[in-house]
C-alpha cells in the first residue's frame, strides 16, 4: 500500500500523550482520523471535539473502515484489535 491510497488511520490508544498529537497531525492534514482507547480522558475529549470518532474500549469491532492501523507501545500486541488488522492484512 502505498501513502497516497492511505486516508483512514485507526490509531489503538489514541489517549496517550504521542498518538493523540500524531492523530491531530493527520486529522489536520485531511486524514480521516478513528481509533479507541481504554479511558476518556482529556485527549480522546479534545479529540472528540474536533471530529475524530473514537471507541472507549477495545473491541475488533471497531476496525470498520481503517486502511491503516497505527498503536502505542502501551498496547499489547495480543490487543483484539490488533490481531483483528493482522488478520484481516490491514497493515499494523
Amino acid at each position: 500500500m502505498t501513502f497516497r491510497k492511505i486516508k483512514n488511520v485507526f490509531f489503538v490508544g489514541i489517549g496517550g500523550i504521542g498518538m493523540s498529537g500524531i492523530a491531530e497531525l493527520l486529522l489536520n492534514l485531511g486524514f480521516h482520523v478513528s481509533g479507541s482507547d481504554i479511558n476518556e480522558n482529556d485527549n480522546v475529549k479534545r479529540l472528540k471535539k474536533l471530529g475524530v470518532d473514537i471507541k472507549i474500549g477495545h473491541d475488533p469491532g471497531n476496525l470498520t473502515h481503517a486502511d491503516v492501523l497505527v498503536f502505542s507501545s502501551a498496547v499489547p500486541l495480543e490487543n483484539p484489535e490488533i490481531v483483528r488488522a493482522r488478520q484481516k492484512g490491514i497493515p499494523v
